[in-house]
Protein backbone atom coordinates (compact mmCIF):
# COMPACT_ATOMS: atom_id res chain seq x y z
CA UNK A 1 0.00 0.00 0.00
CA UNK A 2 1.50 3.16 -1.08
CA UNK A 3 1.16 6.57 0.51
CA UNK A 4 2.59 10.13 -0.13
CA UNK A 5 2.68 12.61 2.52
CA UNK A 6 2.70 16.52 1.72
CA UNK A 7 5.60 17.69 3.69
CA UNK A 8 7.64 20.51 1.61
CA UNK A 9 5.44 24.17 2.85
CA UNK A 10 6.76 26.51 4.99
CA UNK A 11 3.75 26.82 7.06
CA UNK A 12 4.20 30.54 7.37
CA UNK A 13 1.09 31.08 9.65
CA UNK A 14 2.80 29.09 12.03
CA UNK A 15 5.69 31.83 12.15
CA UNK A 16 8.11 32.49 13.89
CA UNK A 17 8.61 28.88 14.77
CA UNK A 18 8.40 27.48 11.26
CA UNK A 19 11.36 29.81 10.42
CA UNK A 20 13.69 27.16 11.79
CA UNK A 21 11.76 24.02 12.12
CA UNK A 22 9.27 22.48 8.92
CA UNK A 23 5.80 22.35 9.64
CA UNK A 24 5.49 18.56 9.97
CA UNK A 25 8.61 18.08 12.80
CA UNK A 26 6.52 20.79 14.96
CA UNK A 27 6.51 18.63 17.97
CA UNK A 28 2.88 17.11 19.66
CA UNK A 29 3.73 16.59 23.11
CA UNK A 30 7.04 13.95 22.79
CA UNK A 31 7.22 13.35 18.73
CA UNK A 32 6.54 15.61 15.98
CA UNK A 33 3.39 15.47 13.97
CA UNK A 34 5.17 13.94 11.24
CA UNK A 35 6.18 11.21 13.36
CA UNK A 36 2.67 10.61 14.32
CA UNK A 37 1.11 10.55 11.02
CA UNK A 38 3.43 7.97 9.90
CA UNK A 39 2.93 5.60 12.56
CA UNK A 40 -0.31 5.88 12.30
CA UNK A 41 -0.25 4.72 8.16
CA UNK A 42 2.68 1.89 9.05
CA UNK A 43 -0.25 1.19 11.62
CA UNK A 44 -2.84 0.37 8.54
CA UNK A 45 -0.72 -1.12 6.25
CA UNK A 46 1.20 1.32 4.15
CA UNK A 47 4.27 -0.02 3.94
CA UNK A 48 5.35 2.21 0.68
CA UNK A 49 5.50 6.06 1.78
CA UNK A 50 6.91 8.88 0.01
CA UNK A 51 7.50 12.07 1.25
CA UNK A 52 7.25 14.89 -0.91
CA UNK A 53 9.79 17.78 0.68
CA UNK A 54 10.78 21.09 -0.28
CA UNK A 55 11.47 23.84 2.54
CA UNK A 56 14.14 22.43 4.97
CA UNK A 57 14.12 19.16 3.26
CA UNK A 58 17.16 18.25 4.89
CA UNK A 59 15.51 17.84 8.66
CA UNK A 60 12.70 15.87 7.25
CA UNK A 61 14.83 13.70 5.58
CA UNK A 62 17.48 13.22 8.93
CA UNK A 63 14.70 13.03 11.08
CA UNK A 64 12.68 10.33 9.57
CA UNK A 65 15.75 8.29 7.62
CA UNK A 66 15.11 5.53 6.08
CA UNK A 67 11.87 4.35 7.40
CA UNK A 68 13.16 1.17 9.28
CA UNK A 69 12.27 2.65 12.60
CA UNK A 70 8.58 3.00 11.41
CA UNK A 71 9.29 -1.00 9.65
CA UNK A 72 8.11 0.88 6.56
CA UNK A 73 10.25 1.93 2.60
CA UNK A 74 10.35 5.03 2.92
CA UNK A 75 11.35 7.74 0.38
CA UNK A 76 11.79 11.56 -0.73
CA UNK A 77 10.60 13.13 -3.90
CA UNK A 78 11.75 16.87 -3.75
CA UNK A 79 10.93 20.17 -5.14
CA UNK A 80 13.49 22.88 -6.19
CA UNK A 81 10.25 25.12 -6.65
CA UNK A 82 7.05 25.20 -4.78
CA UNK A 83 4.68 23.30 -6.85
CA UNK A 84 0.73 23.53 -4.73
CA UNK A 85 -0.37 20.31 -3.14
CA UNK A 86 -0.92 18.60 -6.52
CA UNK A 87 2.19 19.29 -8.47
CA UNK A 88 4.19 17.23 -6.13
CA UNK A 89 2.33 14.09 -6.65
CA UNK A 90 3.60 13.94 -10.55
CA UNK A 91 7.50 14.23 -9.65
CA UNK A 92 6.36 10.46 -7.57
CA UNK A 93 8.25 7.56 -9.49
CA UNK A 94 5.98 4.16 -9.61
CA UNK A 95 2.54 5.20 -8.76
CA UNK A 96 1.19 2.82 -10.84
CA UNK A 97 -1.38 1.52 -8.11
CA UNK A 98 -3.99 2.70 -5.97
CA UNK A 99 -2.74 5.55 -3.31
CA UNK A 100 -3.15 7.47 -0.43
CA UNK A 101 -1.96 11.51 -0.64
CA UNK A 102 -2.32 13.42 2.76
CA UNK A 103 -0.75 16.87 4.60
CA UNK A 104 1.85 16.20 6.56
CA UNK A 105 0.49 18.38 9.57
CA UNK A 106 -3.07 16.54 10.28
CA UNK A 107 -3.85 15.09 13.64
CA UNK A 108 -6.54 13.06 13.35
CA UNK A 109 -8.23 9.62 14.24
CA UNK A 110 -9.09 9.21 10.57
CA UNK A 111 -9.28 5.06 10.02
CA UNK A 112 -7.03 4.90 7.02
CA UNK A 113 -7.63 1.18 6.49
CA UNK A 114 -11.71 1.21 6.24
CA UNK A 115 -11.33 4.75 4.09
CA UNK A 116 -9.32 2.34 1.84
CA UNK A 117 -11.31 -0.36 1.53
CA UNK A 118 -14.56 2.15 1.44
CA UNK A 119 -12.54 3.78 -1.87
CA UNK A 120 -12.68 0.54 -3.74
CA UNK A 121 -15.95 -0.82 -3.19
CA UNK A 122 -17.13 2.66 -4.58
CA UNK A 123 -14.94 2.31 -7.78
CA UNK A 124 -14.39 5.92 -7.85
CA UNK A 125 -10.78 7.76 -9.30
CA UNK A 126 -10.63 8.98 -6.01
CA UNK A 127 -12.01 9.16 -2.51
CA UNK A 128 -11.76 12.13 -0.44
CA UNK A 129 -11.91 12.12 3.41
CA UNK A 130 -14.38 14.68 5.01
CA UNK A 131 -15.44 16.06 7.93
CA UNK A 132 -18.39 18.08 9.63
CA UNK A 133 -17.47 22.17 10.89
CA UNK A 134 -19.48 23.80 12.19
CA UNK A 135 -19.10 27.50 11.94
CA UNK A 136 -21.27 30.03 14.15
CA UNK A 137 -21.77 33.53 13.17
CA UNK A 138 -22.20 35.81 16.56
CA UNK A 139 -23.65 38.32 15.11
CA UNK A 140 -27.70 38.64 14.19
CA UNK A 141 -27.73 38.09 10.39
CA UNK A 142 -30.07 40.16 8.43
CA UNK A 143 -31.85 38.86 5.25
CA UNK A 144 -33.59 41.61 2.86
CA UNK A 145 -34.99 41.52 -0.78
CA UNK A 146 -34.16 43.72 -3.51
CA UNK A 147 -36.74 46.70 -2.16
CA UNK A 148 -34.81 46.54 1.20
CA UNK A 149 -37.46 45.49 3.14
CA UNK A 150 -36.35 43.02 5.82
CA UNK A 151 -37.54 39.67 5.09
CA UNK A 152 -36.09 37.42 7.82
CA UNK A 153 -33.54 37.87 11.20
CA UNK A 154 -31.42 34.93 12.57
CA UNK A 155 -29.61 35.74 15.66
CA UNK A 156 -25.82 33.93 15.44
CA UNK A 157 -27.13 31.16 13.79
CA UNK A 158 -24.59 28.56 12.92
CA UNK A 159 -23.47 27.39 9.59
CA UNK A 160 -22.82 23.79 8.78
CA UNK A 161 -20.28 22.63 6.36
CA UNK A 162 -18.87 19.70 4.86
CA UNK A 163 -15.23 19.96 4.16
CA UNK A 164 -11.96 18.60 2.85
CA UNK A 165 -9.38 16.77 5.68
CA UNK A 166 -6.91 17.04 3.21
CA UNK A 167 -6.54 13.50 2.72
CA UNK A 168 -7.14 11.89 -0.35
CA UNK A 169 -7.22 7.96 -2.27
CA UNK A 170 -6.63 8.27 -5.93
CA UNK A 171 -5.98 5.93 -9.04
CA UNK A 172 -3.15 6.36 -10.73
CA UNK A 173 -5.13 7.65 -14.15
CA UNK A 174 -5.52 11.02 -12.48
CA UNK A 175 -1.31 11.34 -13.22
CA UNK A 176 -3.13 12.44 -16.75
CA UNK A 177 -4.43 15.56 -15.51
CA UNK A 178 -1.49 16.73 -12.73
CA UNK A 179 0.86 18.84 -15.56
CA UNK A 180 4.35 18.10 -14.47
CA UNK A 181 6.85 21.23 -13.09
CA UNK A 182 3.88 23.39 -12.20
CA UNK A 183 2.22 24.70 -9.71
CA UNK A 184 -1.34 22.61 -9.14
CA UNK A 185 -3.15 22.43 -6.52
CA UNK A 186 -5.62 19.48 -5.10
CA UNK A 187 -9.04 21.57 -5.12
CA UNK A 188 -7.68 22.21 -8.64
CA UNK A 189 -6.95 18.46 -9.67
CA UNK A 190 -10.64 17.76 -7.91
CA UNK A 191 -12.86 19.97 -9.59
CA UNK A 192 -11.25 19.21 -13.40
CA UNK A 193 -12.16 15.85 -12.49
CA UNK A 194 -15.66 16.81 -11.88
CA UNK A 195 -15.21 18.73 -15.30
CA UNK A 196 -14.36 15.53 -16.84
CA UNK A 197 -17.11 13.70 -15.31
CA UNK A 198 -15.28 11.64 -13.00
CA UNK A 199 -16.74 9.59 -10.16
CA UNK A 200 -15.37 11.60 -6.96
CA UNK A 201 -16.16 9.82 -3.77
CA UNK A 202 -16.99 11.30 -0.51
CA UNK A 203 -15.74 9.00 2.74
CA UNK A 204 -17.27 10.98 6.05
CA UNK A 205 -15.63 10.44 9.31
CA UNK A 206 -17.05 11.52 12.93
CA UNK A 207 -14.06 11.22 14.63
CA UNK A 208 -11.06 13.59 15.73
CA UNK A 209 -9.40 15.73 13.05
CA UNK A 210 -6.99 18.82 12.93
CA UNK A 211 -5.95 20.87 10.28
CA UNK A 212 -2.59 22.49 12.47
CA UNK A 213 -2.37 25.88 10.04
CA UNK A 214 -2.61 28.08 13.00
CA UNK A 215 -1.15 29.15 16.10
CA UNK A 216 -4.15 28.04 18.25
CA UNK A 217 -5.09 24.86 16.49
CA UNK A 218 -1.25 23.87 17.14
CA UNK A 219 -2.27 24.63 21.03
CA UNK A 220 -5.54 22.62 20.67
CA UNK A 221 -3.35 19.74 18.92
CA UNK A 222 -0.87 19.36 21.70
CA UNK A 223 -3.61 19.54 24.15
CA UNK A 224 -6.13 16.92 22.32
CA UNK A 225 -3.02 14.52 21.86
CA UNK A 226 -2.32 14.16 25.48
CA UNK A 227 -5.88 13.46 26.75
CA UNK A 228 -6.23 11.09 23.68
CA UNK A 229 -3.08 9.75 22.74
CA UNK A 230 -3.86 5.76 22.62
CA UNK A 231 -6.86 6.90 20.10
CA UNK A 232 -4.01 7.95 17.96
CA UNK A 233 -1.48 5.91 18.30
CA UNK A 234 -3.44 2.30 18.69
CA UNK A 235 0.32 0.67 18.03
CA UNK A 236 1.92 2.10 21.37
Amino acid sequence: MKAIILAGGKGTRLAPYTTVLPKPLMPIGDMPVLDIVIRQLAYHGFDDITLAVGYLAELVMAYCGDGSKYNVRLTYSREENPLGTAGPIALVEDLDETFLVMNGDLLTTLDYSAMWQHHHKRGAITTLATHQRDVKIDLGVIKSNAEAWVTDYIEKPVFHYTVSMGIYIFEPAILNYIPRNARYDLPELVLYLLQQRHQVNAYAHNGYWLDIGRHEDYASAIQEFDAHRREFLPSD
